[in-house]
């Protein structure tokens, strides 16, 4: 029994796959905020049996009461949809990330891409690092095959890290396997940051772009981008602690230090201890 309904979305022109899920590897909501804002007036071309793949009391259905009336339920869904920038067709993949057969995904992620001839696929993703507010956003990439990545993006960091897998990460190995161009954009997200982060949605969309040779329509997410950014420099400038964490986090930056391992777990716990364990939230909170 296939874990997805396709219909036929016609001819498509060297189509894109983007695929972004929420929760694990979306810090600051980035990569599904990216991937919704391509799905705008998208048309849906296949969903997936989210009785299968989703833990409803992990993932419960949204309820609206009206006038103390239940009125609607919203279930948690994974669906592609199809646009198009141009002469090409755009497929973009989201939703909650899967709690359930993620063989069976893996498989599915293949044979449409496979059947739908995809010629690239792209994942995104974001993560917490030690990384301040006040510089540019940093995008970690990774590729199947050397001279995929665009702009100034390269893949790595070098050497072996090992992690704790994302739906996502599964997928785009899974087609790298079988044989299919993908690549990955995973943006870094100021750790000290909660909700969403859409200056980092700017850059991956950004990318994104550069693989559809145009550029990709922002909306608001550029002022959205600005006013989140003006509230973390008034809260860090009205912290001295805080602004010491973030100007040590600036000078590794700027010294081209890799904040990664031992580097954000050091500056994490000697962020929290000038804090005095007072519980109170970092900037931005």
């Amino acid at each position: 029994m296939s874990l997805f309904d396709l219909r036929d979305p016609g001819d498509l022109v060297a189509p894109l796959l983007v695929a972004s899920f929420d929760g694990w590897v979306d810090a600051g909501s980035a990569a599904t905020t990216a991937a919704g804002r391509l799905a705008e007036g998208a048309e849906t071309i296949a969903t997936f049996d989210a009785d299968r793949l989703y833990d409803y009391r992990a993932r419960r259905p949204t309820l609206e009461i009206v006038d103390g009336r239940p009125d609607r339920l919203t279930w948690p869904e994974l669906t592609l949809r199809r646009a198009q920038f141009g002469e090409r067709d755009l497929l973009i993949l989201t939703g909650p990330e899967p709690d359930y057969r993620w063989h069976e995904l893996e498989q599915a992620a293949v044979d449409l891409a496979r059947r739908l001839e995809v010629a690239t696929w792209i994942s995104l993703g974001a993560i917490p690092a030690a990384v301040p507010h006040t510089r540019p956003v940093t995008i970690l990439g990774t590729e199947s095959r050397p001279g995929l990545l665009r702009g100034d993006v390269t893949a790595g960091p070098e050497g072996v890290l090992r992690v704790p897998s994302a739906a996502i990460s599964v997928l785009d190995l899974a087609v790298s396997r079988a044989g299919l161009a993908a690549v990955g954009y995973y943006a870094q997200i100021p750790h000290y940051v909660t909700g969403d982060y859409p200056q980092a949605s700017v850059e991956l969309l950004r990318l994104v772009g550069q693989h559809l040779d145009r550029e990709v329509a922002m909306g608001e997410l550029r002022d959205d981008a600005r006013r989140v950014l003006a509230r973390l420099d008034a809260a860090t400038a009205g912290d001295a602690n805080t602004r010491a964490y973030v100007e040590r986090l600036e000078a590794m930056v700027d010294e081209a230090r890799g904040p990664a391992g031992d580097d954000l777990i050091t500056e994490i716990e000697r962020f929290l201890r000038d804090q005095g364990g007072s519980g109170e939230r970092a900037p931005g909170t």
